[in-house]
């Protein structure tokens, strides 16, 4: 065995971070020890992101960081911005290896083409990249993430998730049922199922259009056969989130009452420049089917502002949707420009710092949502999930419908699930409660 270490950073999404986890396993296999970033060792990886406006910029950072913890120390750049933009990578100063999306799961292979002289590059055409790679984290040990689907075949105009990841392929339910007991074998109590169009989930490797199998089997199968206490959906797209996903979810009980729907806008004009496979009002009825049949139902909402075209009208058409709609949160974004897509090319942008003001007022939105919602569940009695972390004495931990809960810390509550009644907003933000049983 090698007497070597790396170290790892990821940038993005919960997919990047399971993504992560398996290439560190990979390389612990092959004899490399797990250092911390600020940490000397022999090989530093970056997963890096595309999603984020500056994704050169924060990745030069993160090069200088790993450089100024090892000189010596080999750079290894993998990921979406990877893929997307490799000899732009390349160039930055300090960077010896980068792969792209086939070739980010064999980082040991690529080790020994490392040249000192010069950055060395592998990345494959994204038409090429039809295989799929299973992968799971876990991060603080009470919680995995659980990679059920890669890629995407919609074509969003504002979006290069495609062009970095290929098209859409799954794992079988057999192999996902096989990771979710080798996450449980660990002590996990919660496995949150991810992907970039996890809601398309079925499709299978080398360009099968085909469904094998859908989201409702997986969701069923993983309900009744699963060790794991508790499982969620990260995220689903709205024309996908069927009502026999709903209904399996409502009777479940392993599957918690949380949905991550992305909305992207409520104005149905802005949706149709954005190429979205849906209207708001499709996306009011899954909302509603959801609350009919979960009332403490918690709903998050992805939403972009800023998309060229969208006058002050457009926005607060979606302002006005939102604060209508029974949602409990929302992930606000400000539309970046991304090459090679669509909607850099479209007319009617909006001025950088109108953007900003529109990200900041459904900001303020968003937590007057949160809050409302914490407050309608005071005096219920939910599940909690008590985290590792001691913040100043104390501890937290979510609740099966995802509000965040503190108590002051106990060491054998960690990554147990005890009912709780919720009894008062903290300063904050979190929700006070009462344990009312330990495990």
């Amino acid at each position: 065995m090698l007497n070597k270490s790396a170290a790892y950073h990821t940038l993005g999404c919960k997919l990047n971070f399971a993504e992560t986890s398996t290439i560190a396993r990979s390389l612990q296999a092959a004899g490399y020890a797990t250092r911390n970033f600020e940490e000397k060792a022999d090989i530093y990886v970056i997963n890096t992101c595309s999603v984020t406006q500056n994704a050169d910029k924060e990745c030069k950072q993160i090069v200088k960081r790993a450089k100024k913890a090892n000189p010596d120390g080999h750079v290894v750049v993998v990921g979406c911005y990877a893929q997307l933009k490799p000899n732009e990578i390349a160039g930055i100063k300090g960077v010896d290896l980068v792969l792209g999306a086939n070739e980010k799961f064999n980082i040991p292979q690529f080790l020994q083409h490392i040249n000192q002289e010069k950055a060395v590059v592998h990345s494959c055409e994204i038409a090429e990249v039809n295989a799929y790679d299973a992968a799971y984290s876990i991060g603080d040990r009470t919680r995995a993430f659980l990679k059920v689907q890669d890629g995407c075949d919609y074509k969003c105009t504002y979006c290069t998730i495609p062009l970095a990841r290929g098209i859409s392929r799954s794992d079988t339910i057999e192999n996902i049922l096989l990771k979710a007991e080798e996450i449980a074998a660990q002590g996990i109590a919660e496995i949150v199922l991810t992907g970039v169009n996890t809601g398309d989930y079925g499709k299978g490797e080398f360009g099968n259009k085909k469904h094998d199998s859908t989201f409702p089997e997986l969701v069923a199968r993983l309900d009744a056969e699963a060790s794991v206490k508790r499982l969620r959906i990260s995220s689903i797209e709205p024309n996908l989130l069927k009502d026999e996903i709903i209904e399996i979810t409502a009777k479940a009980t392993k599957f918690v009452p949380h949905f991550h729907i992305p909305l992207q806008s409520g104005s149905d004009k802005i949706l149709g420049l954005m190429k979205r496979r849906y209207q708001s009002a499709l996306y009011r009825d899954r909302v509603e089917k959801i609350k009919s049949l979960m009332t403490h139902a918690c709903i998050g909402v992805d939403v972009i502002v800023g998309f060229p075209g969208e006058t002050e009208e457009e926005f607060l058409k979606t302002y006005t949707f939102l604060q209508e709609l029974p949602v409990s949160y929302f992930h606000v974004f400000t539309y970046s420009e991304r090459d090679n897509t669509e909607a850099a090319e479209m007319s009617g942008v909006v001025p950088m710092d109108e953007r900003k003001q529109r990200n900041k007022m459904l900001r303020i939105l968003s937590e007057k949502k949160r809050l409302a919602f914490y407050q309608e569940n005071l005096g219920t009695t939910r599940a909690v999930l008590w985290e590792a972390e001691n913040r100043d004495g104390m501890m937290q931990g979510y609740t099966d419908n995802y509000v965040r809960v503190s108590h002051p810390y106990d060491e054998d509550l960690v990554n147990t699930i005890t009912p709780v009644e919720l009894a008062m907003l903290a300063e904050d933000g979190t929700v006070l409660g009462q344990i009312l049983q330990k495990a």
